[in-house]
């Protein structure tokens, strides 16, 4: 990625910046006054809120002038860069290092580090760390009004620029963390977005192939009945009676076409469209998958179990394929399901006779794109996305989901339940 890319993933809302620029304006001039007028403090009075003016004339040209929502890369390095420049000219003209306020300086680069990419933030923290090397060894003192000079212990005072840098790069490190984590879960539910969204759209169309078929059999079949007839009629002339053979044989390709439409959109409908109990659910979405899988499927559920029929759902139906997927993609010749129900909840258990959940990601699961260290596991790529779908949206759902390894099995075990009044009121 070049310097001041802006990307999908690396974006800053500009009336958020705007706000927190506001507050940090009002908090200077209010700041600067008071110490001036109420605690008689000598500093250079007029330059300082020229300083500040320049701030609020930046602020407003982003009001004003800048029209996009959100700041482009480049943009937001130079605003902030005028940020760190602005608030390290008033602390050279207020005390430097020994200013109390010098802890403000951190917040910028630490504000981007959540937003830009990394080179832009360590650019950021780069000048950040030079502005504090600089207010360490040059900057104007701030005569109190009780002394001259406002002096500071050798020890204490080289200990503050230590403790801000050391403050400036953890607390960048951790903002990038939690960007990139964000940025992880933004990009999952996005494309999780996407495949709902193709799946609702194949379902529309298959409903409309339906449709079609459906309006177009009536139609086909006088168009048929009548070329037999035509046929019969015109039986003893050769060149007629090949264009009515033609025409019968186009319309029994146009029915095997219509068929072929209608198979697959009338099963998928039929089981969308309906209302289930959990056991139907289960049943037929295991059913699907032993058309695809060699691998066992042995599904327990209790004999009376709660029948009670469950409002359509097809994000219990996508969350429960995916956590059953899962068990499927990472077993070695068995996946147990094992429902339990009654007047209060509904549980779900889910195991395989695999290998387990990585140690190294057992803490961690639910989370997009999860990697294992482990050698052995590193070949399984995709455990991450699937299970964070599927525990999405099931707890959209209202479930509560544990995930852990099996105490029966050599697998893993994932337990899903629901308190049956959120279950049938979904």
């Amino acid at each position: 990625m070049k310097f001041f890319e802006t990307s999908k993933h690396h974006f800053f809302k500009k009336s958020t910046y705007i706000s927190l620029r506001w507050i940090g304006i009002i908090g200077q001039l209010i700041s600067v006054n008071f110490v001036y007028f109420f605690l008689n403090f000598n500093f250079n009075f007029i330059i300082c809120n020229l300083i500040i003016f320049l701030g609020v004339i930046s602020n407003l040209f982003l009001i004003f002038i800048y029209k996009k929502t959100q700041l482009s890369e480049r943009s937001a390095f130079i605003f902030l860069v005028i940020d760190i420049l602005q608030l390290g000219a008033l602390l050279y003209l207020t005390g430097g290092i020994t200013n109390p306020f010098v802890i403000f300086l951190l917040i910028p680069s630490i504000f981007s580090s959540s937003n830009l990419s990394y080179k832009t933030n360590f650019l950021l923290v780069f000048l950040t760390i030079i502005i504090i090397l600089i207010l360490t060894f040059y900057f104007l003192d701030l005569p109190s009004p009780i002394s001259d000079h406002f002096h500071v212990s050798p020890y204490y005072f080289y200990s503050i620029p230590i403790a801000l840098i050391i403050a400036l790069i953890f607390l960048n490190y951790l903002a990038m963390s939690f960007g990139t984590q964000s940025r992880l879960r933004r990009e999952a539910l996005a494309k999780m977005e996407e495949v709902m969204a193709t799946e609702h759209e194949l379902l529309s169309l298959g409903g409309q192939a339906a449709a079609a078929a459906h309006s177009l059999g009536t139609p086909l079949s006088t168009i048929k009945i009548i070329a037999h007839d035509l046929e019969k009629q015109f039986q003893e002339q050769e060149d007629v009676k090949k264009d009515i053979e033609l025409l019968s044989s186009q319309v029994e390709r146009c029915n095997e076409i219509l068929k072929r439409l209608t198979l697959n959109p009338v099963e998928e409908d039929e089981f969308i469209d309906k209302d289930l109990t959990m056991r139907d659910y289960l049943s037929e979405i295991i059913s699907s998958f032993k058309e695809i899988s060699k691998k066992k499927f042995i599904f327990n559920h209790d004999q009376f179990s709660n029948l009670k029929k469950i409002t359509k759902s097809i994000e219990i139906v996508y969350g429960l394929r995916n956590f059953i997927g899962n068990a499927n993609k990472f077993s070695k010749g068995a996946i147990y399901i094992n429902l339990k129900s009654d007047s209060e909840m509904t549980e779900i258990t889910i195991e395989d006779d695999g290998n387990g959940y990585p140690k190294d990601v057992l803490s961690k699961i639910g989370e997009p794109y999860l990697r294992t260290t482990d050698p052995i596991d590193k070949s399984k790529t995709g455990l991450g996305l699937g299970l964070f779908i599927g525990k999405t949206l099931l707890e959209k759902n209202f479930a509560l989901i544990n995930c852990r390894n099996s105490k029966t099995r050599s697998g893993a075990e994932v337990v899903i339940k629901w308190n049956n009044k959120d279950l049938f009121n979904i």
